[in-house]
């Protein structure tokens, strides 16, 4: 049986004090609500600090359009299985992003994207994942026709290493999901 937390509960700027408080409010400040992740990340503020600076530094400074943040998001959270993530960056996909509807569907139902770019960004992505970082040429070739680059690969194993603090601390969490992000609701298909 797969383990989950059980001593830890969510926090909340009432119940937490020093670094993690401070985390807290500085989520609710930015985003008007403190989603779960942040409650269960900030037992370890450590954690939650290298995620919110690699987040911010992913979307700041990789060069990939916001839809292009979330297919890669998407792609990897999906790989992950991490129902959190997955309805999160749905919601930021359809609400922030403008990422179309058909492009976010087909990564959750994982069939092809019809738009060739983000299609073999999403490929490229999984493949990194599921290769630990060790994709062939003929990935990257098909990677860099797409219009993507060496420096690209870079700004992917940053995502990576995102998602991965994110995606497994919402699987030992069994994170809640927020209702903010409930329309967008999803479940991992069970792994033989």
């Amino acid at each position: 049986m797969v383990y989950k937390i059980k001593d830890l509960a969510l926090l909340t700027i009432e119940t937490t004090t020093g670094k993690a408080k401070a985390l807290l409010e500085n989520a609710k400040q930015k985003f008007g609500f403190v989603p779960n992740m942040y409650g269960a990340m900030a037992h370890e503020p450590a954690l939650f600090e290298a995620y919110a600076n690699g987040y911010i530094a992913f979307r700041a400074e990789c060069g990939f359009t916001p839809s292009e943040q979330e297919v890669i998001f998407l792609a990897i959270s999906r790989y992950n299985g991490c129902d959190y993530c997955m309805a999160a960056h749905s919601f930021i996909a359809d609400m922030m992003s403008k990422v179309p509807v058909d492009v976010t569907d087909a990564i959750r139902d994982g069939r092809p994207i019809d738009d060739a770019r983000l299609a073999a960004l999403a490929q490229f992505t999984s493949k990194m994942v599921d290769s630990r970082g060790r994709p062939e040429e003929t990935d990257v070739a098909a990677f860099k026709a797409a219009g993507f680059t060496e420096k690209n690969i870079l700004g992917v194993i940053l995502a990576i290493s995102v998602k991965t603090l994110s995606n497994y601390t919402n699987h030992v969490f069994d994170t809640p999901l927020d209702a903010t992000f409930s329309s967008r609701a999803w479940k991992a298909a069970a792994r033989g």
